[in-house]
């Protein structure tokens, strides 16, 4: 698997808010946002439940590794993803960044894999007790 998720309660915007803030706390910040839903509205007239995509960066470890791989920014920043499902309830879903990482053969990169995954699965705790 590339990812790892939770299921929360709340609005689109109430959950975006606490996934902004839990991320605050392990020093990432969200980078941009995509409105997924409003773009294939908009773009091809296609209604969508809430889906949106955020990017989001601890540049202190965005830094590392791109010291360690130039190229790092393609794969860089990390995807979080929350989206409405059928039942009204919220799928916050973080992009593994040791599955994703791990097609760069370079050290020192799975280390800040390992380390990124570890605080993205903070975030992920923190999000249960909301």
């Amino acid at each position: 698997m590339y990812g790892f998720s939770i299921t929360v309660s709340g609005s689109m915007d109430s959950v975006v808010e606490k996934v902004i803030e839990a991320l605050k706390t392990e020093g990432f910040g969200v980078l941009t946002e995509i409105d997924v839903q409003a773009i294939l509205k908009e773009k091809i007239d296609v209604d969508r439940k809430p889906y949106k995509i955020l990017g989001a960066c601890n540049p202190h470890l965005a830094n590392q590794a791109i010291n360690a791989e130039p190229d790092i920014g393609l794969l860089l920043p990390c995807n979080v993803l929350v989206r409405e499902e059928d039942d009204g309830s919220m799928t916050v879903a973080f992009m593994d960044p040791s599955a994703v990482l791990e097609l760069v053969d370079q050290p020192g990169v799975h280390d800040l894999a390992v380390q990124v995954k570890s605080k993205l699965e903070k975030v992920r705790d923190l999000l249960k007790h909301h």
